[in-house]
């Protein structure tokens, strides 16, 4: 389904990116964010390479790094739980600090070689779950923020697009950093970031603002619904977008072409997808949320099963920048669903769940990829993985009619009482 056949122009109050910055405090909540995020960003590359130096092991440092992602994902609904009950302000900094302070041990451990290999997958595993939920956070105070629709919809959109940046600029900051220190020095930079950044957030006039829910006995009864639907589109996301960026690399291994021909294909990946969000943030659309996630899932499936038929390495990066057109939008409307159905004062858990199931999938398609790819051809788990991102939107719609169907009956309840 085209855009011109279900959106509009947005109205001219809204024609540019400057007007969610120009809402009182975001400026400042939006920038600290970020520089907390941004830790996120230099952490893995840190990590890998010092626990690479201090051990000499590759095996050692995968399941450093599987334990500390595992914990981080796991996890992350459990910590923005505890930010929706008790605020941010009470919550961030004691995560910031106990995050921070692991990451400094472990740039103690790896600082000389000889590390046990015991203990630096127990400061990993503890450093992963104490990682504050910064993102979900950050889109939750975006819901206070912006009370208009369309200019929520903007601020999630720019939000996802900066955030997919600070992963790519991550790694490159820690490059630069190791022409001057060691690898460890990366995770202390980490600890910097983190701190300085949340102690900026829970600063913020925004932040100060959150006043965690009251609690009372009704309320404890009433546990908040769980965001099936984002979670199914952000699942289906994750499997089938690691899946392909595995695919690209086995495409140029068997078709002879060098290894640096990989890093541009995923770059028009990354590129197609930060294109897509603005564009997508600047469309005020008609469809409810539900159904534009859908059919979003439903473009990325078949952008990605036609890449299997591409000739050449060309015509595959042409392939993805359109696939990764998709996959900001998907991602933001599953946010902004999961905050549209978010009880007050779960939305921040509400988008965690979110961020988890794209997490996890992204982990699982790796696996499930690396075990296809020797035993199917490139175009028919090209074609797999498409049909993973199908599934996710047929489960969309699925739950969507389902909430749609309660919501019918409990309106026909409500007008015979």
């Amino acid at each position: 389904m085209s855009a011109s056949t279900t959106s509009r122009p947005s109205p001219v109050r809204h024609t540019s990116y400057a007007a969610v910055l120009r809402v009182p405090s975001a400026r400042h909540t939006f920038l600290a964010a970020l520089v907390a995020r941004l830790s996120y960003g230099t952490v893995p590359l840190s990590v890998l390479l010092s626990v690479t130096g201090a051990t000499g092991s590759y095996a050692v440092s995968g399941l450093v790094m599987a334990l500390f992602g595992g914990t981080v994902v796991v996890l992350l609904p459990v910590r923005a739980t505890l930010v929706d009950r008790y605020g941010p302000r009470r919550v961030l900094p004691l995560l910031a600090a106990l995050y921070s302070a692991l990451l400094c041990l472990l740039a103690v451990l790896t600082w000389r070689p000889g590390a046990p290999p015991a203990a630096l997958a127990a400061a990993a595993a503890l450093t992963g779950c104490v990682a504050p939920p910064l993102g979900p956070t950050m889109r939750a105070v975006w819901g206070r923020l912006a009370d208009d629709p369309a200019l929520l919809r903007r601020a999630y959109s720019l939000d996802g697009v900066a955030e997919e940046l600070l992963f790519v600029s991550g790694p490159a900051l820690v490059g630069l950093l190791l022409r001057f220190g060691p690898p460890p020095a990366g995770l202390l930079l980490s600890a910097v970031l983190m701190t300085a950044g949340t102690c900026a957030f829970v600063m913020s006039p925004a932040v100060r603002a959150v006043v965690p829910p009251k609690k009372n006995k009704e309320a404890g009864r009433s546990p908040g619904r769980f965001p099936a639907a984002p979670v199914a589109a952000a699942a289906g996301l994750g499997l089938a977008l690691s899946a392909a960026e595995l695919l690209v690399m086995a495409f140029a291994g068997q078709r002879s072409y060098g290894d640096e021909a990989v890093p541009w294909v995923l770059a028009a990946l990354s590129a197609g997808s930060a294109v897509g969000g603005l564009l997508n943030g600047a469309v005020e659309w008609r469809r409810p949320a539900g159904e534009r996630l859908a059919w979003l899932a439903v473009g990325l499936g078949v952008v990605l099963g036609a890449a299997g038929f591409a000739p050449g390495m060309w015509t595959l990066g042409g392939a993805m920048a359109v696939a990764g057109a998709f996959v900001a939008p998907t991602l933001t409307t599953a946010y902004l669903l999961a905050d549209e159905t978010a009880a007050e004062g779960e939305r921040t858990r509400a988008g965690a769940w979110v961020n988890a199931a794209v997490n996890a999938g992204s982990a699982g398609g790796s696996v499930v990829a690396g075990l296809l790819v020797g035993r199917l051809s490139v175009g028919a788990c090209f074609a797999l993985a498409g049909c993973v991102a199908l599934v996710s939107a047929a489960a969309v719609r699925a739950v969507s009619g389902l909430r749609a169907g309660e919501g019918r009956r409990h309106s026909r309840g409500g007008s015979r009482a």
